[in-house]
């Protein structure tokens, strides 16, 4: 049994390194067992077989990198995002995201409501947390769960439904893409604009990939580290309310940093996303360590509510494209742009056209900027159901 907190991360890292090398070597796999899904139920099951034990020096190195870690991983995360890009995709494929981003609040808020009376007290922070990862990302989930303060055993239910809902969700859209002539018939939809568009984006974005380089790894993880400190040192400063917490005002503080980093020279450097998205793996995989497979009991409901969450979702969007004349390839990207993010929505575009890859990566990116916010408000309103 563990008791050493350094020994408790460094098998954390080694489960994650594993994770990512079975990543690379089994891809067919992982495009529907996502690896951050597969490296949290992992560590979960080392916790409940209690590899580990909540020592002092344990729980020490725990709450240090998870309390510690977080702004910087927001930063990094929005610093990819950069608003001017994504503007440029033009009002009609704007408004089909928002409409997907709307459609999802409204499956959240009338899945709770219907059982209402089946839910757990804390239930309506996890379909919060959840709720933020299907408009923008994990990241987005680990965000909205520190600003509500969700204990890491109570987000067992939320990683299943983001990994088995999503993974259906996505053959769905793929199986799809073959009705997009009828749909677009039906909903009256124009698609003239759309190579157009996604063969200016991939002009704009042709200068050539920089491989990082030890300067640009340093000069990230100084900066980001930085801006995660001052957002917690800022943070305790600032006058807190029921509904905007200590830890409310670290996300808030980290995204705002982020967003706006993200319009400078530093979004433009290399090495962001994998920087990101290791501070992120060791985030989740921080999250298994303190949970426990006993505590998964009504997992099968919990999915069925997801699918349900999701069917309300692609109703309302397809009312909504009918309504507004939206094109398949719109609604579909914008929605697996959300509940899937970037890893997945790019897969979907090049199903269409592959010209048009560059519009399901900014689509992505936007769902990043928002899906924090989204999760919050839609937290809100289902605390007082």
């Amino acid at each position: 049994m563990i008791t050493s907190g350094f020994t408790y991360v460094a098998v954390l890292l080694f489960l994650i390194a594993v994770v990512v090398q079975l990543d690379r070597r089994y891809r067919r796999f992982f495009e529907y067992v996502p690896g951050i899904v597969l490296l949290y139920f992992l560590v979960m099951l080392l916790s409940t077989l209690g590899v580990w034990q909540k020592s002092d020096d344990v729980n020490l190195s725990y709450n240090l990198l998870k309390d510690n870690l977080l702004p910087v991983m927001i930063f990094l995360m929005l610093l990819r995002c950069n608003l001017r890009e994504i503007f440029k995709l033009g009002p009609r494929m704007l408004l089909g995201f928002f409409s997907c981003t709307l459609s999802i609040m409204l499956g959240f808020i009338v899945v709770y409501a219907a059982f209402r009376h089946h839910w757990e007290p804390h239930t309506w922070k996890t379909f919060a947390a959840l709720c933020g990862s299907w408009v923008g990302g994990t990241g987005n989930m680990v965000a909205v769960q520190k600003a509500l303060e969700v204990s890491d055993s109570q987000m067992g239910y939320t990683l299943l439904m983001d990994s088995v809902n999503y993974a259906v969700w996505v053959m769905i859209l793929l199986a799809c893409v073959p009705a997009a002539p009828r749909f677009n018939a039906w909903t009256g939809a124009d698609t003239s604009a759309l190579d157009e568009i996604g063969a200016r984006l991939v002009a704009e974005q042709a200068e050539a990939h920089r491989d990082m380089e030890f300067h640009h790894l340093v000069g990230l993880l100084g900066t980001s580290c930085l801006v995660g400190a001052l957002c917690l040192e800022v943070a305790r400063l600032l006058p807190t309310w029921p509904i905007l917490t200590t830890s409310t005002w670290v996300v808030l503080l980290a995204t705002a940093a982020g967003i706006g980093g993200g319009m400078t020279r530093l979004g433009r450097t290399p090495g962001i996303a994998m920087l990101a998205n290791l501070i992120l793996y060791l985030m989740v995989a921080l999250m298994g360590s303190r949970a426990d497979f006993k505590e998964l009991t009504q997992a099968p409901f919990y999915i069925f509510c997801g699918f349900l969450i999701i069917a309300v979702h692609g109703l309302s969007l397809a009312l909504i494209a009918r309504l507004v004349r939206l094109d398949l390839f719109t609604c579909g990207v914008a929605s697996l742009a959300h509940i899937g993010g970037v890893a997945s929505a790019p897969i979907l575009a090049a199903a269409y056209r592959e010209v048009l890859i560059p519009v399901g990566v900014l689509m992505a990116m936007l769902g990043y900027v928002i899906g924090t916010g989204v999760g919050l408000a839609v937290g809100q309103i289902l605390s007082l159901i």
